[in-house]
């Protein structure tokens, strides 16, 4: 039998070299698109056996191209977005909203057998940002276009290859104070990329469609109580400071004019808001897809690499 052909939009994040193993391993055929082979392939081309993966160099608005390239697929996931908008090209409305529209309809066009596209949960709250504007936004234009859309709303994903509880681990590490915004309260359901990569595979594979489902992992967990699990699993200790709203926003105002901010206006209105479940849409539980990963269990399998004794910490000889 002919395997499925799955055509994914920016895989060469953490999530998407994950489901790259997950699906070749279990017989689907991957053909992969990146803006830069040369930069992204020879990492691409590593995560499946040779005729199992495939990577294309496209301008993701080529249109003719991408007619051609999902004329060949049976199955479409976009996973291409941002966190902060850089340069005219790399804009929240461009890359969440013109693209998933242009996407969808021509897979639409083309009578795809599934589209599936990673979006982010909690938005609907934030009615003053423009990253959540964007994703709703792509979100309705992929529903007009593909109304048997598969759309995947996840909670923060964190894993070793994350920039989430790595950064966070890299600055507690050099830091003898963090500061936190709205005292840390905004709570998460982090979800571990394999679980992820679980949920999007069977997807695919019960043939799952018109459904919205929100992601997430096992636990409620708030920001100021994340950032003590990551200190108790580095063997450190510092001071939590709550930040002024004021201060918080001028911090921001400023930190977001660097080529990597660590954190951005934009983002710290999303954290005003708590990033758990709607209510209005299922989940991964509710839908038989249970995440299984336990966020400190998953974490202390990598948090070495910041520990004073680094690679060695797990040495019983080595006192910490």
């Amino acid at each position: 039998m002919k395997p499925i052909n799955c055509l994914i939009f920016g895989a060469s994040g953490q999530i998407g070299r994950n489901l790259i193993r997950k699906l070749t391993k279990n017989n689907y055929k991957v053909t992969v698109v990146t803006r830069n082979l040369h930069q992204k392939g020879y990492i691409l081309k590593t995560q499946a056996s040779a005729g199992w993966i495939e990577c294309v160099e496209a301008n993701i608005f080529n249109e003719k191209k991408l007619r051609e390239l999902v004329s060949h697929a049976d199955v479409c996931i976009n996973m291409i977005g941002i966190l902060y908008e850089k340069g005219k090209f790399n804009t929240f409305k461009i890359i969440h909203s013109d693209f998933p529209y242009l996407l969808s309809k021509i897979c639409k066009e083309c009578k795809i057998k599934q589209f599936i596209h990673l979006s982010s949960l909690g938005i609907e709250k934030v009615k003053d940002s423009e990253y959540a504007k964007s994703k709703l936004e792509g979100e309705v234009n992929i529903k007009n276009n593909f109304s048997n859309s598969v759309i995947l709303r996840p909670s923060v994903v964190y894993s070793v290859d994350d920039n989430f509880t790595t950064n966070l681990m890299t600055l507690l590490n050099r830091m003898p104070f963090f500061p936190v915004y709205y005292r840390g309260d905004t709570k998460f359901m982090p979800i571990h990329v394999s679980d992820l990569t679980e949920i999007i595979y069977q997807v695919i594979d019960k043939k799952i469609n018109s459904m919205t489902i929100e992601c997430i992992g096992k636990e409620v967990i708030t920001f100021k109580e994340i950032l003590k699990r990551l200190l108790k699993l580095v063997n450190k200790k510092r001071v939590i400071i709550p930040l002024p709203l004021f201060i918080a926003k001028l911090s921001a105002k400023i930190l977001q004019k660097f080529p990597k901010p660590l954190i951005t206006e934009d983002q710290l209105k999303l954290l005003a808001h708590d990033n758990i479940p709607s209510g209005e849409y299922k989940t991964n539980f509710d839908i038989g897809i249970p995440s299984l990963s336990i966020f400190d269990k998953e974490v202390e399998k990598y948090s070495f690499m910041w520990k004073d004794a680094g690679q060695f910490s797990t040495n019983k000889y080595v006192k910490e």
